[in-house]
């Protein structure tokens, strides 16, 4: 009975450590997908904002080259 006890907790032992190491994996994998996820939403947001900060110089360089009307 001994040798059948230790057959079974040998078993189980080592599924629990191949359900351990496929449930690291599978977390693993999705931490890098959620990271890479959010990098390319600041990235993306990142070029939006100095796309707007451009136009806004631009604008206002072009404000500032233009005469100013005197008001009588």
């Amino acid at each position: 009975m001994g040798y059948v006890l230790r057959v079974r907790l040998a078993s189980f032992f080592a599924g629990a450590a191949a359900a351990s190491c496929l449930g690291m994996y599978i977390l693993y994998k999705d931490y890098k997908v959620a990271h890479q996820s959010i990098s390319q939403q600041m990235k993306n947001l990142h070029e939006s904002l100095d796309g707007r900060i451009s136009a806004l110089e631009k604008l206002k360089e072009v404000e500032a080259s233009q005469p100013v009307e005197a008001t009588e």
